[in-house]
């Protein structure tokens, strides 16, 4: 598998470094990237802003994933999906087996509805009800120095 990606950050860095993974995202610790430059650049700008940093970047990567690392690919908003998200949000580190995982972005369309059915006010027939309609962009994330190993940098740039 061959793709495109993107990572969007306040941070200046030559390599990636799973030690400095966030706790309790959607597809657990690991190193997100997207294959959209603009949600990159979106993600970059946040960033900047909330650790009010001087500058914001979006690192692109090659990747090429052979067979022997394990992947995990969601179609869209689904059960699975949100089982995943929720056990990762509410346990932190790693709640799969996967080395790379790619699918929908709890975003700000979702996040409402993902966090009631975290809570259990939502049982899973009104969370996929209410996802039905919602349009979610893409996150690919990377959870092992295997899966790591498969991105090579294109080319870095600025975005501020």
């Amino acid at each position: 598998m061959k793709l495109t990606l993107y990572h969007g950050t306040d941070s200046d860095f030559e390599r990636i470094d799973l030690s400095k993974s966030l706790e309790k995202r959607d597809f657990g610790t690991g190193f997100y990237t997207t294959t959209l430059s603009s949600q990159a650049e979106r993600w970059a700008l946040n960033k900047k802003a909330r650790n009010v940093s001087e500058h914001a970047y979006v690192y692109v990567y090659e990747a090429e994933i052979p067979e022997s690392i394990l992947v995990k690919n969601f179609d869209g908003l689904s059960l699975e999906w949100l089982e995943m998200v929720r056990a990762n949000r509410q346990h932190g580190g790693i709640q799969h087996s996967y080395n790379v995982v790619i699918g929908p972005v709890a975003n700000d369309d979702t996040m409402l509805t993902v966090n009631r059915f975290i809570q259990g006010i939502y049982t899973d027939e009104e969370a996929l009800e209410r996802l039905r309609f919602s349009k979610a962009n893409d996150q690919v994330s990377f959870h092992t120095e295997a899966a790591v190993s498969c991105l090579k940098l294109v080319r870095r740039y600025q975005v501020d």
